[in-house]
């Protein structure tokens, strides 16, 4: 079974757009990630559900979520893992692993929308830029893990 590490922010759940939403509406608050409520009220990604369901179902793979935290905001981390619950289910919350230095684990992927900054470019295994050139978004992803529809 390949072990396949799958980042949160900009690759599962949309960041990017909460944070400049946030920044529009509460300029004076220089890290709006550290609002309560920030993380768990991430949406998910177009398809993002669909592929970790896969994945999951998929004897091939061994997937967990590998996030690194926030530390602007400490409920960050209960946060994420209630996103989680939520959107994937206990399963994926029990695959849950919260570091920020990525490359410390040992596996055959990860997929995360930046290549270096938390240990990615230290990660052993391939790394899959979602978001970059290739990977576009996870249609690209689920095509080239041959991955099949969730059942």
């Amino acid at each position: 079974m390949k072990i396949v590490y799958i980042d949160m922010d900009d690759t599962l759940c949309d960041y990017k757009s909460a944070f400049e939403q946030a920044r529009r509406l509460r300029p004076d608050i220089e890290y709006p990630q550290s609002q309560p409520s920030f993380f768990i009220s991430l949406s998910p990604l177009p398809n993002a559900i669909d592929a970790m369901q896969c994945f999951l179902a998929d004897e091939r793979y061994d997937p967990y979520i590998l996030t690194a935290p926030s530390v602007k905001n400490p409920l960050c981390y209960t946060e994420k893992r209630l996103w989680v619950e939520e959107h994937l289910g206990f399963a994926y919350a029990e695959r849950l692993i919260i570091s920020p230095i990525k490359g410390l684990l040992v596996g055959d992927y990860l997929i995360d929308d930046y290549v270096e900054g938390k240990g990615q470019e230290s990660f052993q295994g391939e790394l899959i830029h979602f978001s970059g050139e290739r990977f576009k978004d996870w249609n690209a992803v689920m095509r080239y893990f041959a991955l099949s529809e969730a059942r």
